[in-house]
């Protein structure tokens, strides 16, 4: 598997596969050919059906100015349903071109080339493996991190969380609509200051991480900077929940380090052996993976065992199983908003299920990862981030 550092990546919002990728594959690309009179890029599948929604135009545009943004949206058989090809443009003939592959969480691959991201750190490939491997050894989940990972892990982690936590402030402070057709008012603020002195204590949870989830994803939506975790369009359900341990419950920065170092491997495992793109395998592989990651990392934060971590990562998996990628107009917003908000409640559920019912479980968390893979094989393309099905269809009917 490759380093968990991969999981994390800053930039701008709304879509790590139609905007963070993207950019960093005409970053890459202008690099390799920058003496051209011009640049034309063609977006097929999922990128040409919801990237103007999503800005993978101004994306690209970030990266290579000036280039032309072709949608093509009549072309099939792809390799990958976020397929790019950029062609260098010199007296009027092509004499560069490559294609580039966006396959989920900002990450990109080249055809017929590796990467340093493509770089192998860890020997195990399955979450079944590294348990073995840590009880062999008798170490714990982050130890077992941290040998596989260098000392530099701890500088990173440092950085992703000191981003989640001023998408968060920035979130909970601001007012507005929403860019785009749905004209979509801003709610984390209005959620955060309707607390009721008289709600219980976990009404009160509940309100508090919606609201945290509610920040990130809005300024995701607004194209601001967050982390993708493991993606942009589920980057608000990770920092809720840790955020509200830090915050509100008090837990020390190192604690919750260790907490985003489980959470990042367990999105490793599922992107290694499924995918985390709503365009290859639908919602349930960004909001699942991220209810699964958020689960796992605050499993871990209370100090729970490795079968009751990996129980509450596979709880929360199977709980989001057969979910759709429908984004209503394009856009980064409804659905999406919301199911932040309702994975990252969902998440510490997970816990306490696991934390008390781990000894009886039947299915591993591998046994789910794969069956999130074929399920998301299995749907139609119109429920995998193209706006053709489910609540974009009938949105645009009503």
């Amino acid at each position: 598997m490759k380093s968990i550092k991969t999981v994390y990546k800053i930039g701008h919002g709304p879509s790590s596969s139609h905007t963070v990728g993207p950019y960093r594959a005409a970053k890459l690309f202008g690099s390799r050919y920058p003496d051209t009179d011009s640049y034309r890029v063609t977006l097929y599948g999922s990128l040409a059906f919801t990237g103007e929604g999503h800005g993978t135009k101004k994306a690209i545009h970030s990266g290579l100015p000036g280039a032309k943004v072709v949608f093509d949206r009549e072309a099939s058989g792809l390799p990958h349903p976020n397929t790019m090809l950029f062609e260098a443009i010199r007296d009027g003939e092509t004499y560069a071109q490559k294609r580039v592959f966006s396959i989920g969480g900002g990450s990109i691959r080249v055809e017929g080339e590796d990467s340093e991201e493509e770089r192998e750190v860890y020997p195990q490939t399955s979450f079944t493996e590294i348990i073995n491997d840590c009880r062999e050894r008798d170490i714990s989940l982050i130890e077992f991190i941290r040998e596989e990972e260098g000392t530099s892990l701890n500088d990173y982690l440092r950085k992703v969380w000191a981003a989640m936590r001023k998408a968060v402030q920035r979130g909970l402070k601001a007012e507005g609509i929403l860019p785009g057709c749905l004209e979509l008012e801003r709610k984390s603020k209005l959620l955060y200051e309707k607390r009721c002195y008289n709600e219980s204590a976990d009404v009160t949870m509940n309100r508090v991480i919606a609201a945290y989830a509610y920040a990130v994803s809005e300024e995701n939506a607004d194209e601001h900077i967050v982390v993708t975790a493991p993606t942009c369009g589920s980057c608000g359900v990770l920092p809720a929940v840790l955020y509200y341990m830090q915050e509100d419950r008090g837990f020390p920065e190192d604690e919750i380090l260790d907490a985003l170092a489980v959470a990042a491997l367990i999105g490793n495992v599922i992107r290694t052996n499924a995918s985390i793109s709503g365009a290859e395998c639908g919602c349930q592989a960004e909001i699942g993976s991220a209810c699964s990651m958020a689960a796992g990392g605050l499993a871990s934060l209370y100090g729970l065992n490795i079968a009751q971590i990996e129980y509450a990562a596979e709880i929360a998996m199977e709980h989001s199983l057969g979910l759709t990628c429908d984004p209503v107009c394009g856009l980064v917003q409804i659905p999406c908003i919301e199911r932040n908000a309702v994975a990252a409640m969902r998440a510490i559920s997970a816990v306490n299920l696991s934390r008390f019912l781990y000894t009886t479980r039947k299915i591993s968390f591998d046994d789910v990862v794969e069956t999130m893979y074929k399920t998301g094989k299995d749907m139609k393309e119109e429920y995998r981030e193209t706006s053709h099905g489910g609540l974009a269809e009938i949105y645009k009917h009503n």
